[in-house]
């Protein structure tokens, strides 16, 4: 169906912000505490090899730096694109989907499926050209 990207697994990383009319504190509280166990309680979680939450860092009371545009970041890792299709066809998504429309702004969601990534800096830095 998809691509073979001879890299290895590949990840789904989708950009969250929170429902109108709610704080960053209750959607991160509804995000680890309820989604997070649904998700990984559901037949479609078979598919995924990882799942990770993470939560962006808002800034002080007071600063005077700008609030980031999202909530957060989930990445999932899939062996495959076929998995990744796999799991998105499972019946049990559209529990997922009802899910996600009781914290998430579902109009803001941005996401994009990515290779296994190309190491720069740290652990299994490719050496590069120059």
């Amino acid at each position: 169906m998809f691509a073979d990207y001879g890299r290895g697994m590949i990840q789904l990383v989708t950009m969250l912000k929170r429902k109108p009319g709610t704080t960053h504190e209750e959607f991160l509280d509804y995000w680890r505490n309820t989604h997070g166990p649904l998700v990984a309680g559901l037949p479609c979680a078979r598919y995924v090899r990882r799942y990770e939450q993470h939560a962006s860092i808002w800034p002080p009371p007071g600063s005077k730096m700008p609030e980031p545009m999202y909530d957060g970041v989930t990445i999932q890792w899939f062996e495959s694109a076929d998995d990744f299709y796999a799991h998105v066809m499972e019946p049990d998504q559209a529990e997922m989907m009802e899910d996600t429309k009781r914290f998430l702004d579902v109009t803001a969601l941005h996401w994009t499926i990515c290779e296994a990534p190309v190491v720069v800096i740290g652990d299994g830095a490719a050496t590069l050209p120059g």
